[in-house]
């Protein structure tokens, strides 16, 4: 086997797993009734963190919550995640906890500066067999491997809109199948989706994988033989934190460039698929 191959292991536990999210039950030693926070729970809401991040019309929706009652709960929420403006400082302490999944090549986790992020949603774009897909599998894998192997120490949910993801014996994930593909959804549909998939990703510390297709683009230019943009237009540009483009190169070899990104510099590099998934480029 080669020595680039990734290998299930064991999750390892996380000491300061708990420190990432304020677990919903402590609204109860704020002050907040049981069964208000019972209620909280049945409506998904299992952390301060993400109870924040819901208006407070979409709380009284609820059934059992008033406007009085909410005003309360979040009161208290507010002081336990110290929710508001924070300094340049805490911003940066909070960027500390972000993990780095190694993608399996390490000139693509250099490009990516250690590998996919969490907290954020990498998309990545290109035409078909470009190894969007592999490297969607090739993370089921090492999102499951403990942080001294590179990995995430955590599970995998795969959303799989398009039937791209087979049984294979080293590649195990967790599979969720949509009846609907994305591009059959409207955009205040696919925005509504984006949104809670950021939310998720900020309040749990998670990473959020996204390939996207390519569409002819009859704008882009008489010098480009075959000008291509990511499909979604706006709506998944602005949703992405990271953008990651895709190409074919030679052979199994393709290429990856990034393409936007806050805190990377725009390059790319080179890698391969192999049957273990991606790997570095072979000469």
């Amino acid at each position: 086997e080669e020595a680039s191959q990734l290998q299930l292991v064991e999750r390892e536990d996380i000491d300061d797993e708990e420190d990432l999210f304020e677990a919903i039950d402590k609204l109860i030693t704020a002050g907040i009734n049981a069964g208000d926070v019972k209620k909280l729970q049945d409506a998904g809401i299992y952390t301060c963190n993400g109870l924040m991040m819901h208006t407070k019309k979409n709380l009284t929706g609820i059934k059992g919550l008033s406007e009085a009652k909410v005003d309360k709960i979040c009161e208290a929420a507010e002081k336990i995640v110290n929710f508001g403006y924070i300094t340049g400082s805490d911003a940066l302490l909070k960027r500390k906890s972000v993990i780095r999944i190694t993608t399996g090549s390490q000139a693509l986790d250099e490009l990516l500066g250690g590998g996919i992020e969490t907290s954020a949603i990498t998309e990545a774009f290109g035409e078909f067999r470009s190894g969007k897909t592999q490297l969607a599998h090739t993370l089921c894998v090492s999102t499951q491997l403990p942080t001294n192997m590179r990995g995430g120490s955590g599970k995998v949910a795969y959303i799989d809109t398009e039937g791209t993801l087979y049984p294979f014996r080293n590649l195990p994930s967790a599979r969720y199948y949509l009846e609907k593909t994305l591009l059959q959804l409207k955009y205040q549909k696919l925005a509504q989706m984006l949104s809670r998939l950021r939310k998720i990703a900020e309040e749990f510390n998670v990473a959020v994988y996204v390939t996207n297709q390519v569409i002819a683009d009859p704008g882009g230019g008489v010098f480009i033989s075959d000008p291509k943009k990511p499909a979604g237009g706006h709506v998944l540009a602005h949703a992405a934190t990271i953008r990651l483009m895709f190409r074919k190169g030679k052979g199994e070899q393709r290429v990856c460039k990034v393409f936007d990104a806050p805190n990377l510099p725009e390059a790319e590099h080179v890698f391969q698929i192999t049957p273990g998934g991606i790997a570095d480029a072979k000469d």
